[in-house]
């Protein structure tokens, strides 16, 4: 069997906002399978990194060579991605911030849009697709809730809901414990590793420590829009590399696989 390509290949890829670089040459490769985690502070090129996968931003062309692949294809389209890459973001979160119950959210996932229109036919193999996403995350509860009427936590779920309806073969979810609390975030990442020890890889973009979760082995750094750090989780968290990267002194701290700063 001819070898696999990268599920992410970026190389020397430049991104400019409102005329500002905000990526300055990144390079990285991701391979299919892999549990990965971007991290990096607030203005360090997350979001951009992020945007790029979504077709919100392009690469700056006329900076010299770069690559920039999905599954080695230089071009594709955001509809025929889904049944390999879910991507859940702050952006989405805030577009369901209104009256669409849970299942409205899930099923919407078939559509690509937000929420059900009138002109969606949902078939009885969307609906029994949809009920078995919501057992599968243990929401099937909140099935008829509003989003609005929901916890930050519970929302999420329904949109990580929406990503999984096509069973992609990875995740990515940008800032995903944003504005949980304490009990919140621990049930939220109790729900990713049972995503991923299901099979379901993950790619987390974030710049909370502590949404790196066990199972995932390897972490990028990003610091003023550039790689400042890339390789095995236990090699790339340490407390030199983290205080250079948020350009403080920190402690480094580990307690039942979950990476804390003090």
């Amino acid at each position: 069997m001819p070898p696999r390509p990268p599920l992410l290949d970026f190389e020397d890829v430049v991104v400019l906002r409102s005329g500002q670089k905000v990526l300055h040459g990144v390079s990285f490769r991701i391979r299919q399978g892999e549990n990965v985690a971007i991290l990096g502070p607030n203005g360090s090129g997350k979001s951009s990194l992020l945007k790029l996968l979504t077709r919100e931003l392009y690469p700056v062309a006329n900076e010299g060579p770069y690559r920039m692949r999905i599954l080695g294809r230089d071009a594709w389209d955001l509809f025929s991605l889904r049944s390999h890459l879910g991507i859940v973001s702050n952006d989405l979160q805030a577009d369901f911030a209104r009256e669409c119950s849970g299942w409205e959210t899930v099923v919407s996932g078939f559509f690509s849009s937000v929420g059900l229109w009138a002109n969606h036919r949902v078939t009885p193999a969307m609906e029994r697709r949809a009920w078995t996403v919501l057992e599968r995350l243990e929401v099937a509860h909140l099935a008829d809730r509003p989003m609005t009427a929901m916890s930050a936590g519970e929302a999420r779920r329904m949109l990580i809901g929406r990503a999984l309806i096509h069973d992609p073969d990875t995740l990515v979810l940008d800032e995903p414990t944003t504005s949980l609390d304490l009990r919140a975030v621990r049930e939220f990442r109790a729900t990713l590793r049972k995503l991923v020890r299901g099979g379901t890889s993950l790619v987390l973009v974030t710049h909370a420590l502590e949404e790196v979760i066990p199972e995932v082995t390897r972490v990028i750094l990003l610091r003023d829009g550039r790689v400042f750090k890339d390789g095995p989780k236990e090699t790339v968290l340490s407390t030199p590399n983290l205080s250079e990267l948020y350009r403080m002194p920190v402690r480094l701290e580990r307690e039942d696989g979950i990476y804390h700063v003090r």
